[in-house]
């Protein structure tokens, strides 16, 4: 059975840092891509960072700089660490793994597997 769960979301004033985690299950962890997503309301489902079989990081222009992907393969858990955030990032946020297609939209991509989603809101 597998499962991916996030934690770590929550209420934040702007210019403050939160930590999601993505705890996962019944899956090889190991050489899976992570991914991290997130969709405000009104807005499409969009890509914030993935990182690939290799360990390599990659992120989309709105969060170069503020936010970093990881993971800990002895946890079996990806995080994404988000500082200097702003009102922009209120989102629900989605970790995704085993992803064959990295798309920077919900809609392009192909991941094998999804969180249930944290909601992030800065204010």
């Amino acid at each position: 059975h597998v499962q991916l769960v996030e934690s770590g979301g929550g209420s934040v004033q702007a210019g403050g840092s939160l930590r999601l985690s993505c705890t996962a299950s019944g899956f090889t962890f190991d050489d899976s891509p992570m991914g991290w997503y997130r969709q405000a309301p009104g807005n499409e489902c969009e890509l914030v960072a993935s990182i690939n079989s290799d360990g390599i990081p990659d992120y989309a222009d709105f969060v170069k700089g503020r936010f970093t992907i990881s993971q800990d393969n002895g946890k079996h858990t990806a995080y994404l660490q988000m500082n200097s955030l702003k009102p922009d990032d209120t989102a629900v946020y989605y970790c995704a793994a085993d992803g064959s297609v990295v798309g920077n939209l919900c809609s392009d991509s192909v991941w094998g597997y999804w969180g249930q989603g944290a909601q992030v809101t800065v204010s």
